[in-house]
């Protein structure tokens, strides 16, 4: 056995083990799937199956194809090219565009909507902000499906809101009018350009062949028509195809995402080997009892088994009113604080970013700070670019101090105080990133210098391994895919929340049921769940609890508490979940 396999559970150690053939690996939340992932490279590297040149790791978001990396080479394994689909294409068409047309590779618009409007101009159409960024959104669509703008136009006769078919696919070929002459390409583009590159130019086919021997495929979940059909030029008539995921956590059909792909992987290749990982080495049995009862029997549903103790059943409480469930979610998370529970172990997560504005004030209030998901990138504040650039240049001078203390003198010559300031502004933001710089150093190797830390970090950045700040963690259902809290709080579901309210179809509700899936699985130790009767406007129409409550059932546990008031005072009991 080598050492790459070494720590695995049987089935985790089994998908390592599978270096050759088609592999499908059906990783459930909370599996190890990165794990298996990172180390069945490993043990192909270790044995000699695999060179590190050769093989090819796309996934998803930068995010994760650099975790990917980082943990690749604390494996010992540098030089596999663990991309995301599009840095992958975009690697490729920047390489071999040139030899094919003798110029460099068109550059790649980063506003859509800008160009759509310059194309509306010139056809003499007055469209809003709203109607561009929903003809944008349906280009992406046509594009990640396939589709011509004829096949877009005879399977939406209706047009788009005030748009009729024609006057929208006009649009839509002047916007393709306009990037050509101007040689530009958008974000779809790059899938298609270069599945087109591999399609018709044979060398190029060959090439690509050649240098990457072994596909993994982390998320395979979440495949468009065209990454799908990208992988199978990759592929070639080769076999060594391994694609890890889970059709519970399919969150993206809105972008062209398709689980078919994952679910009929066995009836593509026959001859695959697949592999179910069902430990779950993150939540409580009482968590993932939800998380099953809420999946149970939905198409390719894994049935998790915790590998923990047994912890408390998740708890479900109404509220009259979103201002008395932001100030219960408030106060619950308070007293979490008061326990001895760190900032940072706890989450409140949501269906939509308007969702996050009377719990941030509730928490603000309280005097807890809280970060919402999706903002600047961490690397990228300007504080923590000031740290870096600071303690870069300290480096270069010798250092008469130990390298903890060299790194406290810069960042409290930058602001780093050693008590926080009020919490719910500018300053207590800024603390909270010079701080997690400072943490970050205060777990360093013994041994570790200025130089080498500083290299770390700008390597960090590069990945995007970003460090947790000690404040609780505002995030949308979908921004907290891939992460874990020790304690989450997930908050609006009542009827029109979740499912949201433009979830009609039977498949729409079952995308919404998975997204409520994805917010439970990222629970550790405790798990509470809440709705509210009626929104902020007095006039808004009341609600009913979500039918996803009624379909966890008995895995759940009423609170039984009064609710809370913003005022703090007690109300009538917590209502039941109805409908």
């Amino acid at each position: 056995m080598s050492d790459a396999l070494a720590g695995l559970d049987e089935q985790q150690r089994v998908a390592a083990s599978a270096l050759r053939g088609p592999v499908c690996v059906l990783a459930g939340a909370g599996t190890g799937k990165t794990r298996v992932i990172t180390h069945r490279i490993a043990h192909g590297v270790d044995t000699g199956a695999y060179s590190p040149g050769r093989v090819m790791a796309v996934t998803f978001t930068a995010k994760a194809a650099g975790e990917m990396r980082g943990r690749l080479r604390a494996l010992g394994v540098d030089g596999v090219a663990a991309r995301t689909f599009h840095a992958t294409a975009l690697a490729q068409l920047n390489f071999f565009w040139p030899q094919l047309v003798g110029d460099v590779a068109p550059s790649i618009i980063d506003k859509k909507v800008r160009i759509l409007g310059q194309a509306a101009d010139a056809l003499r159409l007055r469209l809003d902000a709203a109607t561009l960024r929903d003809v944008a959104s349906r280009i992406e669509w046509r594009k990640v499906a396939m589709r011509t703008i004829d096949e877009d136009a005879a399977a939406h006769p209706s047009g788009l809101g005030a748009m009729d078919a024609e006057a929208l696919a006009d649009l839509m070929r002047m916007y393709e009018k306009v990037k050509d002459e101007r040689r530009q390409l958008d974000f779809e583009d790059v899938l298609l350009a270069c599945a087109g590159m591999l399609e018709s130019e044979p060398r190029v086919a060959a090439a690509v062949h050649e240098q990457y021997r072994h596909l993994t495929v982390d998320e395979y979940q979440d495949v468009s028509p065209v990454q799908n059909r990208l992988l199978e030029l990759w592929l070639g008539d080769r076999r060594d195809l391994c694609v890890v995921g889970d059709a519970s956590q399919t969150i993206y059909s809105f972008a062209g995402a398709d689980p078919r792909y994952l679910l009929e992987f066995a009836g593509r290749y026959p001859d695959a080997q697949v592999v179910r990982l069902e430990h779950n080495y993150r939540s409580d049995p009482s968590i993932l009892g939800a998380a099953n009862g809420l999946m149970r029997g939905r198409p390719g549903a894994l049935a998790l088994a915790s590998t923990r103790p047994a912890g408390p059943l998740p708890t479900v409480t109404g509220y009259p009113e979103d201002a008395a469930e932001a100030e219960g979610v408030a106060a619950a998370v308070a007293a979490q604080l008061a326990s001895g529970i760190l900032p940072d172990d706890i989450a409140i997560l949501y269906r939509a970013n308007a969702q996050s504005a009377p719990i941030l004030g509730a928490l603000a209030a309280r005097g807890i700070p809280a970060t919402v998901l999706g903002g600047k990138r961490f690397f990228d504040l300007p504080e923590v670019r000031q740290a870096v650039l600071a303690l870069r240049g300290a480096s270069v001078a010798p250092v008469e101090t130990t390298f903890l203390a060299a790194v406290r003198d810069v960042l409290r010559s930058l602001g780093l105080t050693d008590d926080p300031p009020p919490a719910g502004g500018a300053l207590r933001d800024a603390w909270e990133a010079r701080a997690a710089v400072l943490r970050l150093a205060e777990e360093a190797p013994d041994g570790t210098t200025l130089r080498a830390f500083t290299d770390t970090l700008i390597a960090r950045g590069r990945d995007q391994h970003e460090p947790a700040l000690r404040t609780i963690t505002l995030a949308t259902l979908h921004a907290a895919k891939g992460l874990e809290w020790d304690h989450v709080h997930l908050v609006g579901l009542a009827e029109g929340l979740l499912p949201i309210s433009y979830a009609t179809t039977f498949e729409q509700i079952d995308e919404e049921r998975r997204l409520t899936y994805v917010g439970i699985t990222r629970a550790a130790r405790s798990l509470s769940l809440s709705w509210s009767e009626r929104g902020g406007n007095v006039n808004a129409r009341p609600r009913a609890a979500s039918r996803f409550l009624r379909e966890i059932g008995p895995a759940l546990q009423e609170t039984g508490r009064g609710t809370v008031r913003a005022g703090g005072g007690s109300a009538r009991p917590a209502a039941r979940p109805r409908g």
